[in-house]
């Protein structure tokens, strides 16, 4: 599990144009999710960038038309960047006891939460993957991303 956790970090850690982000992770995502071959776990994580980011660019089309393309590839990399220091912090909380490791989760999982975007009203779409235990990902779609993740660092700070 260490070594596939291991990976997942390695290559979650993409490097892109900040023009061509979200193009970038959407499209790479995308290919592992789709590709036969890819890891249960990592199409999993692929599979909730793919549809973050989508819910991200409809919603950003929606309900803030005049944006810059800047702002959708700043939230694509924050939210990329979330999910990889979430990975890392489960591979250094995987040799502690269970409780610590739930506790991490969960101010993962709050933080998304209480760091609404758009403040969207369809609760059933945007919690669908924070409330399904079977994900590793349980994190909400209607996330600032960069707001999130700049929490989520002083969070783990103070829990060190």
């Amino acid at each position: 599990m260490k070594k596939i956790l291991l990976v997942l970090m390695l290559f979650i850690g993409m490097n892109a144009q900040a023009q061509e982000v979200y193009n970038e992770l959407r499209t790479k995502n995308k290919q592992l999710v789709e590709n036969p071959q890819t890891h249960g776990l990592v199409r999993s994580i692929s599979q909730f960038k793919v549809d973050a980011l989508n819910y991200l660019a409809i919603k950003m089309q929606e309900e803030m038309p005049d944006s810059s393309n800047y702002f959708l590839d700043r939230q694509a990399f924050a939210m990329n960047q979330y999910v990889t220091f979430y990975i890392q912090k489960l591979v250094q909380y995987n040799e502690m006891p269970q409780a610590l490791q739930e506790e991490m989760t969960k101010i993962f999982m709050e933080t998304s939460k209480d760091c609404p975007l758009f403040k969207d009203k369809d609760k059933e779409l945007v919690l669908s993957y924070y409330n399904n235990g079977e994900n590793i990902t349980r994190f909400s779609l209607d996330t600032d991303w960069e707001k999130a993740y700049e929490i989520i660092q002083k969070k783990m700070e103070k829990n060190r």
